[in-house]
């Protein structure tokens, strides 16, 4: 925890006097996600008055999109809720009633969740006929010992060899190639088939990293992930019922919706902007929405920006309103992060935050809900995979752009019926699911209807009556779906990510060599930034903090991890506020 010395030493620091002035410290969340409302609760419930939501988007929830349709709920977002034994997205919801309608088929310990663990997945390959159930178990037995094989490397520090290149798909790929192609019992035709299994499997596991292939996902990293024990569960009411649960505390005047934001400019606390380009947060330019999330016509907090306060931090809005802080909580994805790291930051992020950014990895997974009059399937099977016969020897799961329908892995189907109808859930992920989401949903349902008759070899399978389905790399506010230790990275880049500015071990390296001006942004023309000068006295520590789930080192890409880490930053604000009301400021 991060100490509050440098702003908190002498009776007459003005920060601590602008503190006293106010009463409050005025604490900035970016993002109404998991974490971003966790961070805020979390803050107003110790006692935090001056607390503002911004969201960019029209609702609250971030990657949690439940869809209503019918009398079903349908996740486009995040669906599960990965373990019971500590977890507590599990306790929240359990608390509260949204798991008694959890059927003891939706209750699934394997690695690859279904909605359904009763039933068994249909294997069919491309020329329309379906594998044979021996040789799927055999091979997903084979599977599932080199995957595990895949967690030992960080678990117990072992060395990555060359040939591998540090990948789980490079060593994935070739450690169950080489022992298919030894098997002495095996006959050609069943290897080949195992073969082309290969990349089936690859491709469900890039869906469930969010990686456009687990060749980019490191070897020596996978292992840090953990995984709460115990069962999954999906919430049938919709994931949305926990968003809706963590924001019930919050004062609807909190969150702001529609609100994005353009710019943080930070450690701005000794040499605060002034001049006409600075339009100070006034009695009546302080927009408040009439809907959701706002109350018209209210009072901004924190009266008029006084000129003889010193805000460490001003949030710039993309409507122009400059909002003062203390303190700005970072919920953002990792996609926007690396889209806007250079426009968003204000002087710009520390050289090895950057390349933390950099290094770590996002991607893109989409789900495609497809309904249908009547099932085509029959009631034993819970998913139809699909296997490519002439990938058998294939060592890249990239399509050129037309034949993006390939990395379809294939589709789920929804259980039970009685609540959700005929519907089959599929899914996409990479480069392919950005090509799929710019084709419209007539051209989606068709190619997913030649496919489903191909597999089958049934000609007569109509198309669905209707189609939905998620957009989440081409949404400009997330650009993908969730974070992955990408080659080249590890946990602690992940560390670095989290780490809020500016660093208190060196004042200098706050800005790294990053502080070159862009034109166009505020301050950009008459007031230049200067350099950080070390002399200059105290430095406001914990300006920007960062949390989101791809700031968790063990629980990355899951919701418990999003709500996790906006606690932790607003636990790192409590902490330091209670030092420094207890020194008597």
């Amino acid at each position: 925890m991060q100490s509050c010395e440098s702003s908190g030493d002498s009776a007459d620091d003005p920060l601590s006097r602008g503190l006293r002035r106010r009463g409050q410290p005025r604490v900035v969340v970016i993002g109404a996600g998991l974490a971003g409302l966790a961070a805020a609760k979390a803050l107003l419930e110790q006692g935090f008055t001056d607390v503002t939501v911004l969201e960019a988007s029209s609702h609250i929830g971030g990657r949690v999109q439940s869809v209503k349709l019918g009398h079903a709920t349908f996740e486009l977002g995040a669906t599960w809720i990965h373990g019971s034994h500590g977890n507590p997205i599990y306790h929240l919801a359990e608390a509260n009633g949204l798991l008694e309608e959890t059927t003891d088929g939706e209750r699934s310990v394997g690695r690859i969740s279904l909605y359904s663990k009763n039933g068994v997945a249909c294997y069919l390959t491309n020329h329309g006929r379906r594998i044979p159930k021996d040789v799927v178990e055999e091979f997903s037995d084979l599977y599932n010992e080199v995957y595990n094989l895949t967690q030992e490397f960080f678990r117990h520090d072992k060395p990555v060899n060359a040939e591998s290149q540090n990948s789980v798909g490079v060593f994935t790929r070739e450690e169950v190639r080489n022992r298919i192609r030894n098997d002495p019992d095996d006959p050609e035709a069943t290897k080949r088939l195992k073969l082309a299994m290969i990349q089936q499997y690859l491709k469900v596991e890039s869906c469930e990293s969010s990686s456009h292939s687990m060749d980019e996902v490191s070897l020596s990293a996978f292992g840090e992930w953990t995984e709460i024990p115990g069962a999954h569960h999906i919430i049938p009411s919709g994931f949305m019922r926990v968003v809706e649960l963590l924001a019930e505390g919050i004062p609807a005047h909190v969150i702001q919706l529609g609100k994005p934001v353009r710019c943080i400019h930070w450690d701005q606390a000794s040499a605060r902007p002034r001049g006409p380009e600075i339009e100070p947060r006034g009695e009546g330019d302080h927009n408040h929405d009439a809907g959701e999330g706002g109350q018209g016509g209210e009072e901004p907090r924190g009266g008029r920006w006084d000129e003889d306060e010193q805000w460490p931090v001003v949030v710039e809005c993309e409507d122009c309103e400059l909002i003062p802080a203390d303190h700005v909580i970072v919920t953002v994805s990792l996609g926007v992060l690396k889209r806007q790291y250079t426009s968003f930051f204000r002087p710009g992020l520390p050289t090895e935050k950057v390349a933390a950014i950099h290094r770590l990895g996002i991607g893109t997974t989409d789900k495609i809900f497809l309904e249908f009059e009547e099932p085509f399937w029959g009631p034993e099977c819970n998913s139809l995979q699909f296997v490519w016969e002439d990938e058998a020897e294939s060592h890249t799961l990239t399509y050129p752009p037309e034949l993006w329908y390939r990395k379809i892995c294939g589709f789920d189907v929804l259980y039970p019926p009685e609540r959700y109808g005929h519907v089959l859930s599929g899914w996409i992920c990479g480069e392919e699911a950005l090509v799929m989401e710019k084709c419209d949903d007539e051209a989606v349902a068709e190619i997913c209807t030649e496919m489903l008759r191909q597999f089958t070899g049934n000609p007569n399978i109509p198309k669905p009556r209707r189609i939905l389905r998620s957009a989440w790399g081409s949404n400009p506010y997330f650009r993908g779906s969730y974070s992955y230790t990408q080659v080249g990275s590890s946990g602690a880049d992940v560390e670095k990510l989290a780490k809020p500015l500016p660093y208190t071990e060196s004042s200098k390296t706050a800005h790294g060599s990053s502080t070159k001006q862009q034109p166009g942004h505020l301050f950009s023309s008459k007031c230049p930034e200067q350099p950080l000068d070390a002399n200059r006295g105290a430095v406001k520590p914990m300006q920007v903090l960062f949390s989101g789930e791809a700031t968790h080192r063990k629980y990355y890409s899951t919701t418990h991890g999003a709500l996790l880490s906006g606690q932790r930053e607003a636990a790192r604000l409590i902490e330091m506020y209670r030092d420094l009301f207890q020194q008597g400021t």
